[in-house]
């Protein structure tokens, strides 16, 4: 019990600790005088690896920050300070129990990139293959579940004093970033990425990533084989080498759409230092981070694209709902307006010229006004498309994702189209339909019964409807208090026909305020009629 007694102190104390650490750095970048997409990327890399993968995460949610802090924030790749040398050895004996020479010939001291979670060192197996060796920064996940407790607690605090009802939960954005950050510190689970990429991709015959040497690999250590290619960014070199590189940009984004249709299974963060290519083939690097699409959103973004080709803002609309989780009440008519205007946007424009990474940003920020809330799938799907639309813009500037998505679209339609299939689905659906016609006389007899029996109740929903009722209900209002002012004026024409007393002008005092108050609101009905024309 007194163990821990002082546990929880100590563990108190480092909370304090760390807090002051956080409000020392957001005075150092003077925080109280405003914050820009710049000052906050600078902000969240000074707090360390959390914030850093917290604002990775966040980059991928237009709905939850503006485009242009989006775009800043995509910024924190690799740009973590590395680890000593020493520190690096020190993990990789821990791991293995052993001497590190006793499995690698060599390993390089410089690291060739270093992030918020892990380092990764190029080096030379005991049996002479190159490879690189991907090691977890040591404590990294008490440091950053520390971390998390903290921002949870500044979250919960924040709703108090808000009260904000906004789609967006800061805490969801929390739940998430340490879900994506947990898959990441599982190397194992990296390597069943690598190796379901790869059975998804094995007939495919310009992509590959790397080896995965499983004997060697452990949760907190990832040996794979060592990519000697060129950046995918890297035009020059790939020009001198004699590579096609609007072929290469093609190939890029038919295999990305593979991904998201077909196998719903996409790298998540493809940013040009994860594509690199080795004898013609395009190797995608760094796979901790995934996206999965369900079978249904896949088919909600086919609508979507269709929807955009045919300019159908109603099938729009239904692909929209049908990507998101309703979180309120949506004024459906209010919606179908603001798809409206933004299918108006892309009208006129060439369908070529359609940025999809765009589009799919500006139907996330619809989604959060009409409190759509968008699941984590769609918001990583937005995040890889945009950034390979970008790597494309560089390479290849005059093939179109879209087009090429469009196109896989249609492909895929006549691919997976058999007319056993459909002839087969005609039948059972046609053989539903005709029962249920069947049924159709005795439904409607059961809802005659009930009606005349009074058990019949009917709920309407007259979305949009909101300026109609209210004009409505003001005129119900008027009408009553003219046949209240009628009532009065005969009631008291009533009372003056007698001899009650006490008496004004000769008139029942009774009478006279009923003639008083018939007055006072017929002028006030008079007043309303003048000021509604």
């Amino acid at each position: 019990m007194l163990g821990q007694f002082f546990q929880n102190k100590i563990e108190e104390a480092g909370a304090t600790a760390r807090l002051r650490e956080m409000v020392a750095v957001l005075r150092r970048r003077e925080v109280v005088r405003g914050m820009t997409p710049e000052k906050l990327r600078m902000v969240l890399e000074d707090l360390g690896p959390t914030f850093v993968k917290l604002g990775q995460v966040m980059s991928m949610r237009p709905d939850f920050l503006p485009p242009e802090y989006c775009d800043e924030l995509m910024k924190l790749q690799s740009s973590a300070k590395a680890l000593p040398f020493p520190v690096i050895l020190s993990v990789i004996e821990q791991e293995y129990n052993r001497r590190w020479n006793k499995v690698f010939q060599y390993i390089d001291e410089e690291a060739l990139g270093s992030a918020s979670i892990a380092q990764v060192h190029r080096a030379v197996l005991a049996s002479g293959e190159k490879v690189v060796v991907k090691v977890q920064r040591p404590g990294i996940y008490e440091i950053m579940s520390k971390d998390i407790a903290l921002l949870k607690r500044a979250a919960a605090l924040l709703k108090v004093v808000s009260r904000s009802q906004d789609v967006v939960d800061f805490n969801m954005v929390l739940d998430e970033m340490w879900t994506i950050a947990k898959q990441e510190m599982d190397f194992l689970l990296e390597a069943d990425h690598i190796d379901e990429f790869n059975h998804l991709n094995r007939d495919v015959d310009y992509v590959t990533c790397p080896q995965v040497y499983r004997q060697l690999s452990t949760p907190h250590i990832l040996v794979m084989e060592f990519i000697d290619g060129i950046r995918i960014d890297d035009f020059d070199k790939l020009s001198s080498r004699g590579y096609d590189i609007n072929l290469l940009g093609r190939h890029l984004g038919e295999n990305y759409v593979k991904q998201i249709i077909e196998d719903g299974f996409f790298h998540a963060d493809p940013h040009p230092g994860n594509i690199w290519i080795r004898n013609g083939r395009i190797v995608w690097l760094d796979l901790g981070m995934v996206g999965k699409l369900s079978g249904r959103d896949r088919m909600a973004i086919r609508k979507a694209i269709y929807a955009l080709a045919n300019h159908d803002t109603f099938e729009m609309k239904a692909a929209v709902l049908s990507l998101g989780v309703v979180k309120g009440k949506i004024n459906h008519t209010v919606l179908y307006q603001d798809i409206d205007a933004l299918m108006s946007q892309y009208s006129s424009m060439d369908f070529s010229e359609l940025q999809m990474g765009t589009l799919t940003r500006q139907i996330m920020n619809l989604m959060r006004v009409h409190h759509i809330g968008c699941p984590q799938g769609l918001s990583m799907f937005a995040r890889g498309v945009l950034t390979v639309e970008g790597v494309m813009r560089l390479c290849c500037p005059k093939v179109s994702f879209v087009e090429i998505f469009a196109r896989s679209l249609a492909v895929n339609y006549k691919k997976n189209f058999h007319w056993r299939d459909e002839m087969a689905k005609a039948r059972r659906e046609g053989f539903l339909l005709l029962r249920k016609s069947a049924q159709l006389p005795e439904q409607i007899s059961d809802i005659l019964k009930m009606t005349m029996s009074g058990q019949t109740k009917v709920n309407l929903d007259l979305t949009g409807s909101e300026e109609p009722l209210r004009k409505l209900d003001q005129m119900i209002n008027k009408l009553i208090l003219a046949l209240l002012v009628a009532a009065l004026l005969l009631g008291s024409s009533t009372i003056c026909t007698t001899q009650m007393t006490p008496k004004i002008m000769e008139i029942p005092l009774l009478g006279f305020l009923g003639y008083l108050i018939a007055f006072i609101l017929s002028i006030r009905i008079i007043w309303e009629i003048h000021k509604g024309t």
